[in-house]
């Protein structure tokens, strides 16, 4: 399948749009299916138990994305295995999917209601996913360190992703990196994953009008350690955005690129 987008994407067809939520409908019911029959998994194994659960409900996202929709993913690079921190490019929800399934012990920072969602937060709690409290500022950082210490001390992390431009892009514009990951990495001295990705020009922000094709989301090194904490988001920025870039390119996107405040 080509992954080859055009820089001025025509109009969708009304089937595709049929297509687009069956989808939403399909990974909806299989979401409660999926949860509720991983539930003695979650309950006897704990964390490992979820992360499986959670591995197999991924994949069938995917897979359901490739049957409805003509949305395949590659990855390169090499996924860590290892507790550390992912630092990703956002485009759309399909680079989280295809993260978290790519890596074995995945873990987010999440917003503290979402995990009170019935299924899908029980199952963010049990796979180490940490809560934050956005409106605690710098407390809210501390805290989260501070829990990652907890962590790191005891079971162990895994693998946290973070979105250091803290919202989704489209494709060819860019926000400023906020300073988070590097507050975390200074506090924790955790190894940090860059990803680059271009899932955009297939997965809209919002969701609608997803187009074929395939989209590719690129493990690349792990930063120096000895990069300073003043350089470091500067470096995780062209780091990121340039190989991003590279792969909308290889796709065919030829937009300009844009920087949003």
């Amino acid at each position: 399948m080509s992954n080859r987008a055009s820089p001025v994407p025509g109009r969708l067809t009304v089937w595709q749009y049929v297509q687009n939520a069956l989808y939403y409908l399909h990974v909806a019911v299989a979401t409660v299916v999926i949860g509720l029959l991983g539930l003695p998994a979650l309950l006897r194994d704990g964390r490992a138990g979820a992360n499986r659960v959670a591995t197999r409900w991924i994949g069938y996202m995917l897979w359901a994305a490739r049957l409805h929709l003509g949305v395949s993913c590659e990855v390169r690079g090499t996924p860590p295995t290892e507790d550390c921190i992912i630092a990703a490019k956002h485009q759309c929800f399909l680079d989280i999917l295809v993260i978290a399934h790519a890596v074995p012990r995945r873990a987010f920072i999440m917003k503290r209601e979402v995990m009170r969602v019935p299924i899908m937060g029980w199952y963010a709690w049990k796979t180490g996913c940490i809560p934050i409290d956005r409106t605690r500022g710098r407390d809210a950082m501390r805290a989260i360190s501070g829990e990652i210490n907890r962590r790191l001390a005891g079971e162990g992390l895994g693998q946290l992703i973070i979105y250091p431009e803290g919202t989704r892009t489209k494709p060819g514009e860019r926000r400023p990196y906020k300073h988070g990951v590097s507050t975390i990495r200074a506090a924790t001295g955790l190894p940090v994953v860059p990803v680059a990705v271009n899932t955009g020009l297939f997965w809209p922000r919002k969701g609608w009008g997803i187009r074929p094709g395939r989209a590719v989301v690129e493990f690349l090194p792990v930063l120096p350690p000895e990069v300073p904490a003043e350089g470091f988001v500067p470096r995780l920025e062209a780091e990121v955005e340039t190989h991003s870039d590279r792969l909308m390119a290889e796709a065919g996107f030829r937009g300009e690129t844009v920087a949003v405040a």
